[in-house]
């Protein structure tokens, strides 16, 4: 499994990691995340994880611990 090509840290899934969330969905289709520990005040990782997928409409396709894979199927 390759390394996340994103960290959520502190501040949480922010406007400014959900744009850069989806620009690299736009470019590749599959984005991995890790959500830091530091992010997980009062959230677990799948609600950030399906506040992420609704807001780039696309699907979670593995949860394991703090890291999430999302992909975003082709435009038809």
């Amino acid at each position: 499994m390759e390394d996340a090509t994103v960290r959520i840290g502190k501040k949480g899934p922010t406007t400014f990691l959900i744009d850069e969330i989806a620009k690299q969905l736009d470019k590749r289709k599959t984005v991995k995340v890790k959500v830091l520990n530091t992010a997980l005040r009062g959230e677990k990782t799948e609600e950030i994880a399906q506040k992420i997928a609704s807001e780039t409409c696309s699907e979670i396709t593995e949860l394991r611990g703090h890291t999430f894979i999302i992909h975003k199927p082709k435009k038809s």
